[in-house]
C-alpha cells in the first residue's frame, strides 16, 4: 500500500503520463475522445475544489499569522530585527528566483494550448507606467472585501486580512475572541484541505494525462530544466547568499554554522517539514550560542513567516508557467508575483498540501490559470525537500543574527512596564 500522499501523487503523475501517451497514439478515436472528456471532468472537479478553498484559506491564514504577532509585542528590539531579517532574506530569495528564471528561461519556446480558455477569461493590464500602476493597484485592492472575495481578487483579500490581523495585534488581547474565531476557521480550512488531498492523486492523474494527450513530450524536458534551475538557485541561496548575510550581520563563520546546524538541515531534507524539524532547529540554534529566549522567539515565528525557499520557488514557477503559455510578464506583473509570493507565506502552515493552494494564489494574481499546477506537482515533492532545508536554515541563521545585535540585553526580551 502507498500510504504517503507524496508517493501516491508521484505514482499518479507517472501513470497519468503513460495514459496520456496511450491516448495520443489514437487522438481521433471515440475511445480517446471519451477518455479526454472524463479526464476533463475529474481535473475540473479537483481544481474547482482547490479554487473553492483558496480565498477562505488565504484570508484566515493571513489574519491568524499577523494576529499571532501580538505575542511578540513584548520583545522590544528583538522582534524588529527579526522581521527586518525575514523581509531581507525573503526579498533576496524572490529576486534571485526571478533573475535565474530570466537567465535560463525554462519553458521558453513552448506554447501550451491546454489552458488557453482559462487565459482568455482574464485581462491584465501589462503596459502601465509606474504612476498608473500604483493608481490601478490602489483602485483594485482597497475595495469592498466581500466583493473582492466574490470576484476572487486575491490581493484585495490579502490587504484586508493584513489590516484585520493588525487590528487584532493592536488590541493587545482585546479581540482575543475574534482571534480564536479566525484560528478555528483556519483549522477548519486546513481540515478541508486534507479532505481534498484524499482525491489529489486522482486529480493529478487526470491533469497529467490530459496534458500529455493534448500536448507533446517536450513539456517534460522543459519541466526537467525548470526543476534543475530552481534546485540550483535554491542551493545557491542556501550555500552562498544566506551564509554571506550571516557572516556580515551575525559574525558567524559559515563553516561553523553548517557544522552545528547539520542535524536540523538533514532532518528538514528528510521530512520536508519545517514544523517537524523545529525542535532540532531550536537545539542547533542554541548550540550556535543563541540564548534560549531568542531561540524560543525567532525559530517558531520563522517557521510560520520566513520561507525563503518557498518564495523563490513560487516566483520562478510563475515565470515558468508564463513562458509555457507563450506570455511575457511585464515588470508590474513580476512585482505583483513577488508581493503575492511574500504575502502568501504569512501564516501558511508547513505542509505540502497548503503550498499547493498558495501556488494557485500566486498564479492567479497575474492571471495565470490555476490548472497549470498540474505541470508543477510531479516535481513538487523533490523540490520541496531542498526548499524546506533553506527555510529551516534561514530560521536558525536569523536567530544568530538577532543574538549578535542584542547580545545580553535583557530589556529587549522583557515586557514593557
Amino acid at each position: 500500500m502507498l500510504k504517503s500522499l507524496n508517493t501516491q501523487i508521484l505514482v499518479a503523475a507517472v501513470l497519468g503520463i503513460a495514459f496520456g501517451w496511450l491516448l495520443s497514439l489514437s487522438p481521433q478515436s471515440d475511445w480517446s475522445g471519451n477518455s479526454l472528456y472524463v479526464l476533463s471532468l475529474l481535473s475540473s472537479f479537483f481544481i474547482g475544489l482547490l479554487k473553492m478553498l483558496l480565498i477562505p484559506l488565504i484570508f484566515s491564514s493571513i489574519v491568524v499569522g499577523v494576529a499571532n504577532l501580538q505575542a511578540v509585542g513584548n520583545f522590544g528590539k528583538a522582534w524588529k530585527i527579526t522581521l527586518l531579517c525575514f523581509f531581507t532574506t525573503t526579498t533576496c530569495a524572490l529576486l534571485l528566483g526571478l533573475l535565474c528564471a530570466h537567465v535560463f528561461q525554462p519553458g521558453v519556446g513552448l506554447d501550451i494550448s491546454l489552458f488557453k480558455d482559462a487565459m482568455d477569461a482574464h485581462h491584465t493590464p501589462d503596459t502601465l507606467s509606474p504612476s498608473a500602476f500604483f493608481t490601478n493597484f490602489l483602485q483594485n485592492t482597497l475595495i469592498n472585501p466581500f466583493k473582492a472575495m466574490a470576484e476572487n481578487n486575491v490581493l484585495a483579500v490579502v490587504i484586508f486580512a493584513l489590516l484585520l490581523g493588525a487590528i487584532i495585534v493592536s488590541g493587545r488581547g482585546k479581540f482575543q475572541q475574534v482571534h480564536d474565531l479566525f484560528q478555528q476557521v483556519f483549522d477548519m480550512m486546513m481540515q478541508l484541505v486534507k479532505w481534498v488531498m484524499v482525491i489529489a492523486p486522482l486529480g493529478i492523474f487526470a491533469l497529467m494525462a490530459k496534458l500529455i494527450a493534448t500536448e507533446d513530450f517536450a513539456v517534460l524536458g522543459s519541466l526537467a530544466k525548470f526543476a534543475a534551475v530552481v534546485t540550483g538557485t535554491t542551493i545557491f541561496h542556501g550555500v552562498v547568499v544566506l551564509p554571506l548575510l550571516l557572516w556580515i550581520f551575525g559574525r558567524v563563520s559559515p563553516l561553523r554554522f553548517f557544522r552545528v546546524a547539520r542535524p536540523a538541515l538533514i532532518t528538514a531534507f528528510a521530512t520536508s517539514s519545517s514544523s517537524a524539524t523545529m525542535p532540532l532547529s531550536m537545539q542547533c540554534a542554541q548550540n550556535l550560542g543563541v540564548r534560549p529566549q531568542i531561540v524560543g522567539f525567532v525559530v517558531p515565528l520563522g517557521a510560520q513567516l520566513n520561507m525563503d525557499g518557498t518564495a523563490l520557488y513560487e516566483a520562478a514557477a510563475a515565470l515558468f508557467i508564463a513562458n509555457l503559455m507563450g506570455l511575457e510578464l511585464s515588470i508590474t506583473q513580476q512585482f505583483i508575483v513577488c508581493l503575492t509570493a511574500m504575502l502568501a507565506s504569512l501564516g501558511a502552515p508547513g505542509i505540502p498540501s497548503a503550498g499547493m493552494v498558495t501556488m494557485i494564489m500566486v498564479l492567479q494574481s497575474v492571471g495565470l490559470p490555476a490548472e497549470a499546477i498540474a505541470i508543477l506537482l510531479p516535481i513538487d515533492r523533490i523540490l520541496d525537500t531542498v526548499r524546506t532545508v533553506v527555510n529551516v536554515q534561514g530560521d536558525i541563521m536569523i536567530s544568530a543574527v538577532v543574538q549578535h545585535h542584542i547580545g545580553d540585553d535583557d530589556s529587549s526580551l522583557q515586557a514593557p512596564t
